[in-house]
């Protein structure tokens, strides 16, 4: 449904901001992209991303979002800052952007709670904040997938492909921080808790990294019986590497099903291997791509067209998409997110070819 934007956003123009011994950009510096480059009289817009653990960030979201600001805006110029998992780092970047006087901030929160704080000093400054993938209070819009239902589609998979004898399972669920990942671990709940399935250990992973799921897992293997496990929610694929690394580290040869999120290339490879059970596709395109619409339109000043709203934030909410070997082919071949030569390389030629992958 079309709802009413809560506070006005009209930014044909940013005055200029003095704030003299702001801090650099800290371990990144800005980049830009999707303009000429030259930010004399031109229109600036501010991506700011939260991590690179995660490949989807660098190889998809922030390429995607440029190309889309260039395609629609030729005056416009991005200005692209990754804040490498650090709070601190993401406060003293969204700080520069407003030093640039850029007229709209994309911002992907390393910290949800944390940037209603960042929301409101760009505010101050007059420039609107559309908060990217992960929900932040305040914000002008927001837009990322349905991530409850992406956690209840992991779980869903998991309960299924166990079957009704249940059993033990780990769960590795996302950053504390990450207000994605308490809608993921949210829905996972809601399905895992009403099935036969017994949580013998549950882990929030600080960074989402494989590291720490693999020690994890490793760790819980000295005191589990590998015998009684029969499978392993993980949130997200990064964790299910380290997941599928700890458990044929520790010899089992037969590796229960394993869930994971975001189609990373190297996911979809383990899936058509069998090594691991199912990844959630997230069209990313579509979301980088209204997120540079919407703020083209902003700085534009246009309509930035119909949303529904999310916690009382204008908002654009995207579907998810459960991936398994079956479908690989009509989902990101599809889709061109990945080429067939990509996936199919040396190691995984056969395992294509079974899945009808070519």
């Amino acid at each position: 449904m079309s709802l009413s934007v809560r506070r006005s956003v009209v930014m044909l123009a940013v005055s200029a901001i003095s704030l003299g011994g702001v801090a650099a950009c800290g371990a990144n510096e800005a980049e830009s992209g999707g303009g000429d480059g030259d930010s004399a009289g031109g229109k600036k817009i501010a991506l700011l991303l939260p991590e690179s653990q995660t490949t989807r960030y660098e190889s998809f979201d922030k390429p995607l979002f440029e190309a889309k600001v260039a395609e629609l805006c030729e005056d416009c110029e991005v200005l692209y800052y990754n804040a490498d998992q650090d709070a601190g780092t993401q406060q003293q970047q969204v700080e520069t952007a407003i030093t640039e006087d850029v007229d709209v901030m994309v911002l992907d929160p390393v910290d949800g709670k944390a940037a209603a704080n960042l929301v409101r000093t760009s505010q101050e400054a007059d420039i609107p904040v559309i908060a990217y993938d992960r929900f932040i209070e305040g914000a002008d819009y927001y837009m990322s997938f349905d991530n409850e239902t992406v956690g209840e589609l992991q779980a869903q998979a998991l309960v299924d492909a166990v079957g009704p004898a249940g059993g033990n399972i780990l769960m590795l669920n996302g950053a504390p921080t990450d207000p994605n990942a308490a809608q993921f671990k949210a829905g996972a709940h809601n399905v895992i808790d009403a099935s036969d399935l017994t949580i013998v250990a549950e882990y929030d992973n600080p960074d989402w990294s494989p590291e720490n799921a693999q020690q994890f897992v490793t760790d819980q293997l000295a005191s589990i019986d590998p015998s009684t496990l029969v499978g392993v929610y993980a949130a997200n694929d990064g964790q299910a590497g380290g997941v599928i690394a700890a458990l044929t580290g520790a010899g089992i040869t037969t590796v229960p099903p394993v869930t994971g999120q975001d189609a990373e290339l190297a996911a979809i490879q383990r899936i058509l291997a069998g090594q691991q059970h199912m990844t959630v596709y997230k069209p990313i395109a579509i979301e980088a791509e209204t997120a540079a619409e919407v703020a083209v339109n902003i700085v534009n000043g246009e309509e930035v067209g119909e949303t529904t709203d999310f916690e009382g934030v204008a908002s654009f909410i995207f579907d998810p998409i459960v991936v398994t070997a079956e479908n690989v082919a009509d989902t990101v071949v599809a889709d061109e997110f990945y080429a067939v030569e990509d996936i199919c390389t040396d190691d995984y030629a056969d395992a294509c070819a079974t899945a009808g992958v070519a």
